[in-house]
C-alpha cells in the first residue's frame, strides 16, 4: 500500500466484480501509463476522462471530441470498455434506456479519486495560475465596461425586492454601532497571528467614518490615550491584500488574498450582521446557503431523479464579482454602502505584478467574500428567472420558487426550465459558468461534493492525501484512516483488508471503534471492541490513539486582553455591549455573561494549532 497504484489496482478489481465484468486490460493500460506518466496520470489525466463521462451522461450521448488523449473502439472509448458498455451503446454511443447504477459509480470511482490529493503543482502552474488572477482583472473592467444602463436597473430593481429589508437593517446596525468584531484564526497580509492581532497598531482613513478606532481597538474610552500608538493610514499609504497560492490539486493551486488584519477585523462584524439578517429572513434562507450543504445535495438528488432541477457550477466565481455589482446593489443604504467600501482592501501585492488595484469585490481570504457573493448570484438568478417568464417579478413570484432556487457559493440549483435565462444572465454580468460542471439535461447533478443519477448516489471516496510512511505524519495517517472507513463503508473490502494491514503496521493499535469515539480506529458493521472496563465508571475502553493539538504560546496582556474578553462577551450575550461597564466589576460581567473568571487559558496561547500529534490512551470506544 506504499504506493497508490497498489490501490487503485485493488479497487478496479473489486468494481469489475460487482458490474460483473473484466478490469484486466484496463488495470493494464493504466498501469503502463502510471509508469511513463508518474502520478500526474491519475491526478490530471484520468479525472480528465471522469468528467468527459459526466458531460455524456448530461448530453445523452458520447461525443466523439472528448475524451482527448485516450483511444476509441467502435463508438467508445477502449478504456474501461467493460464498464462502458453497461452504460452506453457500443455502436451508437448513445446512452442506454436503463444504464448500470454500478457502473457509472465505478466509472467515477476509477478516473476520479485521485483527482483532488492535496500535492503542490509545479512552478510553472502555479504561475499560469498567478497569471489567471491578473487576467481575471481584466475580463471584469471589461465586463463591467459592457453592462447596459437597462441592465444595471433591473440588477438595482430585482436586488432591492430580494434584500431591501435584509440591508435596511443592517444599515440600521452600522449606523447605530451594533456590530461585533472578530478576528479570524487565519494569517493576514501583516503578518500578525493569534492574539498579537488584538494590539492592532494601524487603522485606516476609510475605515474611520463608520468603524472607529476608538470603538474596535480599545476596550471602552478609558484607554483613550491608547490611540496614540495606533497609526491612522491614508488611502495612498494602506497595507495590500497579499495574493498567494496554497496547495489544491496536482493540476493548480488556489489562489487566495490574505487581508490586513484591520480589514478582516472590520469585515467579520459586517459579515455577522449581514448572515444574522439573512437567517432571519425565510424566503433568503430558504435560498442562501452557508453553513448546512445537505438542502443542495436533497436538491440534487431530486433533480436527478424528477429532471425539473438544473445544477450549475462557476469557474473563478468570487473573482468575478465585481466591486461594481456590490455598489449598485447597496446604493440605496448609504451607511451599509460605505461600509462595504471601507472595509474592503482596494489593492493586492500579487507575485510577479506587483501593487495592483482590483476591480473585483474581494478574493478568497476576505470575510465578506461569500456572503456578497451569494447575494450578487441570487440576484443574477431571478434576473434570468423574470426574463424567462417576461413578467416583472412580485414578492408572490418569488415565493413560487421555494425549494426551486439555491446557492451555496458557486454551487447553484435553478428549475430546468429557467436555466438557460440564468446561465445567460451570470454571463452578461461577467460571471463564468462551469459548462463542463453544470447539469441541466439527463438524470446525473452534483451539487455541494454530492453525485446522483436517476436519484441513486453515485458519490465516490476520494484520496486527499499522500499515503504516510510513519505515524509521524499525523495528517497523511488521519487522512488514510478516514479513506480506510469511507472504503469500508463502500464495500471494497479487498482495498480496505490491504488498508487495514498497513495501518496496523504504522499504528500498532488500531481498534474497532464507532465513528463517535475520540479514538482512531476502524468502523464496522459489527460495532466496537471492548479490551477493558473503566475502573471506576465500569464503561468499556479500548487501547488507540487520540489526535492532541498544541496551541502555540501566545500571552495577551493589558488594554488587549481586556478587548478580547470583552468581545467575546458581547458575541455570547447577542451583541447587548458590555464595554461601556466599570472595569473594576469586571469578573461579575464574566459570569453574568457565562464564562469563568478563571477561564484565561486563551489569553496565553492563541493561533492555528503548530502541530497535531497522536498520544496512545485508553479511551471509550463510542
Amino acid at each position: 500500500m506504499k504506493s497508490p497504484m497498489l490501490l487503485w489496482k485493488m479497487i478496479a478489481e473489486e468494481s469489475a466484480i460487482q458490474c460483473c465484468t473484466s478490469a484486466h486490460l484496463d488495470i493494464k493500460y493504466v498501469e503502463a501509463r502510471f509508469k511513463y506518466e508518474g502520478i500526474s496520470f491519475l491526478t490530471i489525466s484520468l479525472p480528465a476522462f471522469g468528467k468527459d463521462i459526466q458531460k455524456c451522461l448530461d448530453l445523452g450521448l458520447v461525443d466523439r471530441n472528448l475524451f482527448q488523449g485516450f483511444s476509441w473502439q467502435a463508438g467508445l472509448p477502449r478504456l474501461f470498455g467493460g464498464f462502458l458498455d453497461q452504460v452506453f451503446d457500443r455502436t451508437s454511443g448513445v446512452l442506454l434506456d436503463e444504464p448500470s447504477v454500478d457502473a457509472i459509480r465505478a466509472i467515477r470511482q476509477l478516473t476520479l479519486m485521485f483527482g483532488k490529493i492535496l500535492l503542490p503543482c509545479t512552478v510553472a502552474r502555479e504561475k499560469a495560475a498567478i497569471d489567471m488572477f491578473v487576467q481575471c482583472e481584466q475580463d471584469v473592467r471589461r465586463s463591467d465596461s459592457l453592462i447596459t444602463p437597462v441592465q444595471w436597473s433591473d440588477f438595482e430593481r430585482i436586488g432591492s425586492l430580494l434584500f431591501s429589508s435584509v440591508f435596511q437593517k443592517v444599515d440600521s446596525d452600522v449606523y447605530h454601532g451594533r456590530l461585533i468584531p472578530k478576528h479570524g484564526p487565519g494569517a493576514t497580509a501583516d503578518k500578525l497571528r493569534g492574539n498579537s492581532k488584538y494590539s492592532l497598531s494601524t487603522w485606516t482613513r476609510r475605515l474611520e467614518d463608520l468603524f472607529p478606532a476608538g470603538e474596535y481597538v480599545l476596550p471602552n474610552w478609558r484607554y483613550y490615550d491608547q490611540l496614540d500608538d495606533v497609526d491612522i493610514l491614508e488611502p495612498g499609504a494602506e497595507i495590500p491584500a497579499r495574493v498567494v497560492s496554497v496547495p489544491k490539486t496536482l493540476k493548480t493551486p488556489r489562489i487566495i488574498a490574505m487581508e490586513p488584519t484591520a480589514m478582516m477585523y472590520s469585515q467579520q462584524a459586517l459579515a455577522r450582521s449581514i448572515l444574522e439578517h439573512i437567517r432571519g429572513n425565510y424566503v433568503l434562507d430558504m435560498m442562501l446557503g452557508f453553513k448546512d450543504q445537505i438542502p443542495n445535495q436533497e436538491m440534487a438528488k431530486k433533480g436527478s431523479r424528477e429532471g425539473n432541477l438544473a445544477t450549475l457550477d462557476l469557474s473563478e466565481a468570487s473573482d468575478r464579482v465585481s466591486n461594481q455589482h456590490v455598489r449598485h446593489l447597496t446604493f440605496q443604504f448609504p451607511h451599509l454602502h460605505g461600509a462595504l467600501d471601507a472595509c474592503r482592501s482596494r489593492k493586492a501585492d500579487i507575485p510577479g505584478y506587483g501593487v495592483k488595484r482590483l476591480a473585483k469585490f474581494a478574493s478568497m481570504g476576505s470575510a465578506l467574500c461569500f456572503p456578497m457573493e451569494a447575494i450578487v448570484f441570487l440576484t443574477l438568478i431571478f434576473v434570468g428567472i423574470e426574463k424567462e417568464l417576461g413578467t416583472p417579478l412580485s414578492h408572490k413570484t418569488i415565493l413560487r420558487f421555494l425549494g426551486l432556487v439555491r446557492v451555496y457559493g458557486d454551487d447553484i440549483i435553478v428549475p430546468v426550465d429557467c436555466a438557460n435565462s440564468v446561465i445567460e444572465s451570470l454571463q452578461s454580468f461577467g460571471i463564468k459558468v462551469n459548462s463542463n460542471k453544470s447539469f441541466l439535461n439527463g438524470k446525473f447533478r452534483e451539487s455541494c461534493g454530492k453525485e446522483y443519477y436517476d436519484g441513486h448516489d453515485v458519490s465516490i471516496v476520494r484520496i486527499r492525501r499522500e499515503f504516510p510512511h510513519s505515524r509521524k505524519r499525523v495528517a497523511e495517517v488521519l487522512s488514510m484512516v478516514s479513506l480506510r472507513n469511507q472504503l469500508y463503508a463502500a464495500y471494497y473490502w479487498t482495498a480496505v483488508d490491504a488498508l487495514d494491514r498497513r495501518l496496523l503496521e504504522i499504528l500498532r493499535y488500531f481498534p474497532e471503534v464507532d465513528p463517535t469515539s475520540p479514538v482512531v480506529g476502524r468502523h464496522t458493521l459489527f460495532g466496537y471492541s471492548i479490551e477493558r472496563y473503566h475502573r471506576s465508571l465500569h464503561s468499556p475502553l479500548v487501547k488507540g490513539w487520540l489526535t492532541s493539538n498544541v496551541i502555540p504560546k501566545d500571552p495577551l496582556e493589558g488594554h488587549a486582553a481586556l478587548l478580547k474578553c470583552l468581545l467575546m462577551l458581547e458575541e455570547k450575550n447577542k451583541g447587548k455591549s458590555v464595554r461601556i461597564g466599570r472595569l473594576h466589576e469586571l469578573p461579575s460581567i464574566y459570569e453574568v455573561g457565562g464564562l469563568p473568571a478563571a477561564n484565561v487559558e486563551h489569553l496565553e496561547r492563541a493561533g492555528r494549532p503548530h502541530a497535531v500529534t497522536l498520544k496512545l490512551r485508553w479511551a471509550s470506544p463510542f
